[in-house]
Formats: structure tokens, C-alpha cells, sequence
């Protein structure tokens, strides 16, 4: 070997020793990680008929704004008639409040009418590392919910169905109406 070398000229000394340092730096890289399952879950909520509570029953009209934000939620369509919806929880709070209108709607003065009820949502706030790619999620574990009463609510009751909000293939709660 110490041959080889010696009949090496200085240039090609300094070529071989490039190759072999880009080898073994190429040959370190790793291929990147895709996160597949790195969201922080919704919670789901099912909407029932308060007179036969196995059925299912849409919200006509309904529009969700998160307590402080003011904005409707975008997790869903706007003034949809729905039967189910996905709400983000605050991951720096450990309690969350929606606003639900049901028959949403903007008069002749742009003024919204509908029927208001307001809902919060505490819980205790779980990190959870899922992986290099995806880093930590925030789950949701001893889930309460509470309704604000108010004159004319729409909503007749809440259950907690679901106390942890891990994933979005369960429902967390279901809504009577």
C-alpha cells in the first residue's frame, strides 16, 4: 500500500484524499423523515336529537367562533348544515371556549342573528413525541365539557362520550338538541 502511495504525485494525493472525505460524507446522510401522524388531534363532536338520542341530527346553519379569537372555525364549512364537526383545543391553555350559532346569519345590516350557546371545554394537556420528523403533538386527557346557560339555548345537553382526545376516529362529545 505505502507503494501505491509513494508513486502517487502530490495533486493526485490530494484528488484520492477529496473522493474518499465526500464518500464518507455522502455516505452519513440519512433520508428525511416525513411526518404522517404529527397533528395535534380535533375534537369531535356529534350532534344527536334530544327526543330520540340514537339519531343522529344535523345543525342547520351552524358557525363556531373560538372564545378570544373571533373568528368562525375553519376546521368545517361555514353556515353548514352538519351532523359532526372537528374543533382544535387550545395546546397553551388548559380550557377552551367556542361560541355555537345555529341558524347563522348576517341581516340587511351585516349584524349576525342565530341562537347562541356557549360551550368550554377543560382538560389536562399531554405532549406526546410521535417522532424525529413530526416532534411532539398535544393531546387532551380528562376532557369536561360545560354549558353556559343562557335564555333560549339550543343545546339541551352535553356528554363527554370520550375523555381523552387522541385521535380523530372517535367521538369526544355528543350534543344534544
Amino acid at each position: 500500500m505505502q507503494q501505491f502511495f509513494s508513486s502517487l504525485s502530490r495533486p493526485s494525493v490530494w484528488a484520492l484524499t477529496l473522493v474518499i472525505l465526500l464518500i464518507a460524507c455522502l455516505s452519513g446522510c440519512e433520508k428525511d423523515d416525513i411526518c404522517v401522524d404529527g397533528d395535534t388531534p380535533l375534537l369531535i363532536i356529534n350532534f344527536y336529537n334530544s327526543e330520540d338520542p340514537s339519531a343522529a341530527k344535523n345543525v342547520t346553519r351552524l358557525r363556531v367562533i373560538g372564545l378570544g379569537n373571533g373568528d368562525a372555525v375553519g376546521t368545517f364549512s361555514d353556515r353548514s348544515n352538519l351532523d359532526s364537526i372537528g374543533l382544535p383545543l387550545r395546546s397553551d391553555q388548559p380550557s377552551t371556549g367556542f361560541v355555537m350559532i345555529r341558524n347563522s346569519q348576517d341581516d340587511s345590516e351585516g349584524i349576525e342573528t342565530g341562537n347562541r350557546d356557549t360551550l368550554y371545554f377543560d382538560y389536562a394537556l399531554s405532549d406526546a413525541f410521535i417522532s424525529r420528523a413530526c416532534g411532539f403533538v398535544t393531546n387532551y386527557v380528562e376532557l369536561q365539557a360545560r354549558l353556559q346557560a343562557d335564555a333560549s339555548p339550543w343545546i339541551d345537553s352535553v356528554r363527554v362520550v370520550t375523555s381523552s382526545v387522541q385521535s380523530i376516529q372517535t367521538t369526544h362529545v355528543a350534543i344534544y338538541h
